[in-house]
């Protein structure tokens, strides 16, 4: 019978542990399985893979993870077929008690995908235990003066089964004076009462035995069995009784040690030794014992032992009141625990990324967090929290989950790093707090290019620099990190018109330190050349792709005094000599002789030219601007004073140091031309005989033959030309109106544009005025110059062509130049005779 019992008990147990219910639940992410109790270790549980749709590969990379709540863990996850199964022996019992619906929760967390499953099993009773009596035997005494109908409370049988598989009845041994009747209590417990049906007599019998059976209602059936001794005892005629049967009282969970929890209280209506009654605790558990304190006098119940809601929200036992003659009565103490707020929350970091992009998208998840609170009701909400300054935002997932998001763009250049508290709170009153500190590092992007220091650059080198001289050191930042914050430097050449083969003057002139930013001068520079250069520097980052920043510089070349000044009037000849200026002796001190023009290259004060009269032949007759450079008398001229004056002007620039030129001019000093004709003459003759009593070269016969012969043929050929031109001109006054009328024919403004004198000085006379006049009817031109005119400015009138024969363009009078030809022509003849043929003779 017990092996047929013990087989049908396997089968059922096989079979129940291949029931799976699995039930998907898409709105809230909840996976379910149903297993019966006791199953061996590594027994199947469901297909988690197949249920959550993942690859067996993800499984064995280890992305995904069961997370259960507490230290024990009683499921695993096969990662090569994808099974979820039981570690350890599951016993409902054990794990759940008394109650109804055994849940064991978990959370499955696939770290790849930060998505989170709630997994749910239920563990389903199966009849295991049999119904059980705390002792073996108990003993009830009974007085024989009871009356019939009387009934006792026995000894309840305790089954941890649920349902049909927990206690179902009682069976008594049959028995004449006694029966049994199974009371069924509020909550639903059965209790069996012993009823007196037949008066008990001491003397016939003084102890029954009786036999109490507890059945359940498993397949198969179950019991446990207990042995009833009842002692009859003499009359007794008055029990005790409790002032109330049930008690019921609430205690908060934080009521200290040794306070009072409830006082019962009986009475009874005998006298004597009857009267007298003790408490104790009925059949009740040992934890309840050492948990309160009876005290079996006075019937008060204390604390012995601190209270926890969480491990249990009431207690319930007997008392049981005795009088001296074994008389009991019983009344039931139900306690009530009301949770106060003695939990923080816990919070648990499931997953954390240590460290994120800055160019993350909002919304990134950076960890996933777990609340929990022991305590019920509003002292068991959680709600999560983080400073509202930071970019980030906490979302809640599923149920107790917290995910971590960024809530708007990152910037490592102003916060590089975070640490992010984050603080759960219950709604318990006062509120408990936990916090967990998430350290995030902001990892660079090159999301700024370099910038300048300015917004532009203008460097200053002085001409003449040494060449590799630095100019200027250009810097630039750039706030990223590592090789995004690595600048170079490089020169944005303009483009030329030349194509490839042009060079950039800035690319031959300059050059830029590419790590540094110096800009270095790859020549020496002129400021004559050049005194500007404009080119543009580019800073670019190491990032990939490179960000860039371009510059305008702008480079000015500064002067240096490194040009003398350059006499530009009078004009040097080859030979060293310049021209001849004219002066009148009649001049007034303030004459205007002429004007010494000079330029300097350089620029500045290094061009500020001043003049000063060096040497002068009769020292105190002329004087010179010094900042105009114009050449004028001083005083009048004397008539011991030479024809030529010789003056050495020099021209000095305002430089540091100073450079300077000079100019010798050659100033004659005569009122008419044949006044500086004889002057000219007595210089040159005198020339001559200084040379010829140097020991001069003599000049060769036959060379001063033929050069005799040569100007006598030309003179006589000019002077036929001119004397007929002569007699054509002079027949043409006379029957001209003019003539009739006696006016003179004035001409005016004759400049002599070159002279060429006997010791070879150009005298440039284009700057004076002159007038020269011819009277009608008189046998000889006579020629002469009139009052100077004092003038402060070197301008002229016009004047006609020597060599236009004719009238003049504006005037009508006849300009008559012949004359100046045959003169000019004449004296020409004679200096080379003089000069020439004399001494040869």
């Amino acid at each position: 019978m017990a092996a047929a019992q013990r087989l049908r008990d396997c089968s059922r147990r096989a079979l129940l542990c291949f029931v799976l219910v699995a039930a998907w639940e898409a709105a809230s992410g909840q996976i379910r399985y149903v297993i019966p109790e006791e199953m061996e270790r590594g027994s199947f549980v469901g297909n988690l893979a197949k249920d959550l749709g993942l690859d067996l590969k993800e499984l064995s990379d280890g992305g995904v993870s069961i997370v259960t709540r507490g230290r024990t863990h009683y499921f695993a996850l096969n990662d090569k077929s994808g099974h979820l199964n039981t570690l350890e022996r599951l016993d409902r019992e054990k794990l759940c008690g008394h109650v109804e619906q055994c849940l064991l929760n978990c959370e499955v967390i696939l770290e790849e995908k930060m998505e989170i499953y709630a997994l749910q099993v239920e563990i389903t009773d199966i009849n295991d235990n049999a119904p059980s009596f705390q002792e073996e035997e108990m003993e009830l005494t009974i007085s024989e003066a009871k009356a019939q109908g009387s009934r006792f409370r026995l000894e309840e049988a305790q089954d941890p089964d649920l349902g049909v598989n927990s206690l179902q009845g009682y069976q008594l041994s049959s028995s004449n004076h006694f029966s049994l009747d199974v009371q069924t209590a509020a909550e639903g417990a059965k209790y069996p009462e012993l009823v007196l049906e037949k008066s008990l007599d001491r003397e016939l019998q003084a102890v029954h035995d009786l036999i109490l059976t507890a059945t359940d209602g498993g397949d198969p059936v179950r019991s446990g069995t207990t042995q009833i001794r009842v002692v009859v005892l003499d009359a007794n005629d008055n029990a005790p009784v409790f002032s109330q049967p049930l008690y019921e009282v609430t205690l908060m969970e934080n009521v200290p040690q040794g306070a009072t929890v409830v006082t019962v209280k009986a009475t009874d209506l005998d006298e004597g030794i009857n009267k007298e009654i003790k408490y104790s605790f009925g059949k009740t558990k040992n934890k309840l014992s050492h948990l309160f304190r009876l005290e079996d006098r006075t019937g008060e119940i204390t604390l012995a032992e601190d209270l926890d809601y969480e491990e249990s929200k009431h207690y319930q036992f007997e008392i049981e009141a005795h009088d001296g003659g074994d008389l009991v009565d019983l009344a039931k103490v139900v306690i009530a625990i009301s949770d106060v707020n003695d939990n923080s929350p816990e919070m648990t970091v499931r997953s954390l990324i240590r460290s994120v992009p800055e160019d993350s998208p909002p919304g990134t998840v950076i960890a996933l967090l777990n609340v929990h609170d022991q305590d019920s009701g509003e002292n068991g909400e959680v709600t999560c929290s983080i400073p509202s300054s930071l970019p980030f935002q906490l979302k809640k997932s599923f149920e107790n989950y917290y995910s971590l998001v960024t809530d708007r763009a990152l910037d490592r250049e102003q916060e590089a790093a975070y640490n992010i508290t984050v603080t759960a709170t219950d709604h318990g009153a006062p509120p408990l707090s936990t916090s967990a500190t998430i350290s995030l590092q902001i990892l660079d992007t090159n999301d700024n290019p370099p910038r300048f220091e300015q917004a532009a650059y203008t460097g200053y080198v002085r001409e003449n620099n040494p060449r590799g001289a630095s100019i200027l050191s250009l810097q630039a930042s750039d706030p990223d990190w590592g090789e995004n914050a690595r600048v170079t430097y490089s020169l944005l050449l303009p483009l030329l018109p030349g194509g490839e083969g042009s060079e950039s003057p800035v690319s031959s002139s300059i050059s830029i330190h590419s790590e540094s930013g110096a800009v270095y001068a790859l020549r020496s520079f002129d400021y004559e050349q050049l005194r500007e250069l404009r080119f543009q520097v580019q800073a670019q980052d190491g990032g990939s792709p490179p960000l860039s920043t371009n510059v305008s510089v702008t480079l000015w070349i500064l002067d240096q005094n490194d040009n003398s000044p350059e006499i530009l009037y009078p004009a040097s000849r080859s030979d060293g000599s310049t021209g001849v200026e004219l002066a009148p002796r009649s001049s007034e001190p303030g004459y205007l002789v002429t004007k010494v023009v000079a330029v300097d290259a350089d620029s500045g004060q290094n061009a500020w030219l001043s003049y000063q009269l060096l040497k002068a032949t009769e020292p105190g007759l002329f004087r010179v601007g010094l900042q105009s450079g114009e050449i004028r008398t001083a005083r009048s001229v004397l008539d011991k004073d030479a024809l030529k004056q010789s003056l050495v002007v020099l021209v000095k620039d305002n430089g540091q140091p100073p450079l300077s030129a000079s100019v010798s001019v050659t100033v004659v000093l005569a009122d008419s031309l044949p006044q500086i004709l004889s002057e000219l003459s007595s210089l040159s003759a005198s020339a001559a005989a200084a040379a010829g009593g140097g020991g001069g070269a003599e000049p060769q016969p036959g060379l001063t033959l033929y050069l005799g012969i040569a100007v006598a043929s030309v003179s006589g050929l000019f002077f036929s030309f001119l004397l007929g031109l002569l007699a054509l001109r002079l027949r043409r006054w006379r029957n001209s109106p003019l003539l009739e009328s006696g006016a003179s024919g004035n001409f005016s403004g004759v400049p002599v544009s070159q002279f060429v004198g006997i010791d070879g000085v150009r005298a440039f006379l284009h700057s004076y005025s002159q007038e020269a006049s011819l009277t009608a009817g008189s046998r000889k031109s006579q020629l002469h110059f009139p009052q100077p005119n004092y003038s402060n400015t070197l301008s002229s009138q016009k004047s006609c062509d020597l060599l236009y024969i004719g009238r003049c363009p504006v005037k009508t009078t006849p300009c008559f130049p012949t004359s100046f030809l045959l003169f000019g022509h004449f004296l020409i003849i004679t200096v080379v005779y003089r000069d020439l043929i004399l001494p040869e003779n």
